[in-house]
């Protein structure tokens, strides 16, 4: 039942990358079974290279098993989430999909065009990369504030300069200690040797 919602905005996605068509077209006749429970996605590779619902009685060539939150971390794009899927079977089908997961791009600009015109799409598009720009910007700002609180308001990370100042007190100290012990040691040789 998830194929019919699922496989055709992927097709449609493929199709606007003609190279992965390519990158799938190999595979031809395979399949493959996405789950993600409760959700499940099943789908073979057709000659075109498009996606085509799986056979229901033939088992799947590669199976790839996630839970819903690592999906959508891999989704957006944290490469370390990816480490943690399981996948079993045929492991070129199973890196020719990851490689089209990482390198499929949507052209939301053009398919907004399609539905609100030429203008209200490029102005829309231009506001969504407005947002993007602004959630980088804030993101490093409010990093930069937590490590500024952090190391001077409630001291929890010692900052650069107070590292280098304690380097330079430890170093001073342990030069005082050495003459010190210089000191005492010319005043021990004096006082036995009687002068």
């Amino acid at each position: 039942m998830f194929e019919a919602f699922g496989l055709s905005p992927l097709n449609r996605l493929l199709r606007a990358n003609p190279w992965a068509l390519e990158r799938l077209r190999p595979h031809a006749g395979k399949s493959a079974v996405l789950r993600a429970p409760p959700f499940e996605l099943g789908f073979s590779i057709a000659d075109s290279g498009e996606l085509a619902a799986a056979p229901a009685a033939t088992p799947p060539d590669v199976t790839i098993v996630t839970t819903p939150g690592l999906m959508l971390r891999v989704v957006s794009g944290d490469e370390r989430a990816s480490g943690d899927v399981q996948v079993a079977g045929d492991v070129q089908l199973a890196g020719a999909l990851d490689y089209v997961r990482r390198n499929l791009r949507w052209d939301y600009e053009e398919s907004l065009s399609r539905v609100f015109g030429d203008i209200a799409a490029h102005r829309m598009a231009a506001g969504v990369r407005g947002l993007e720009r602004w959630a980088r910007v804030a993101t490093a700002n409010l990093a930069r504030t937590v490590a500024e609180y952090a190391m001077h308001e409630n001291p929890q990370v010692a900052s650069a300069q107070a590292l280098e100042q304690y380097n330079a007190d430890v170093d001073r100290t342990r030069d005082d200690v050495e003459r010190l012990e210089k000191r005492i040691e010319l005043l021990s040789a004096r006082l036995a040797t009687g002068r």
